[in-house]
């Protein structure tokens, strides 16, 4: 599995318990949650094709 870009996120504390129900809801770590929706977000703007895997990120 390629290695995943780290980085810090910032969010308002009703966001973030909002995202943590959702994540249990879920059976996910809100972390999945975030890395699920985002990638959902992304697809369906049209930056990635549907069934294309998001490309690991490239470390700056």
């Amino acid at each position: 599995m390629a290695e995943k870009k780290k980085f810090l996120l910032r969010l308002d504390n009703t966001v973030y318990d909002a995202l943590e129900k959702w994540a249990s809801d879920d059976l996910r770590s809100i972390n999945a949650q975030i890395e699920f929706l985002l990638t959902d977000a992304v697809r369906k703007s049209g930056r990635i094709k549907q069934n294309e895997p998001p490309t690991p990120a490239k470390e700056s």
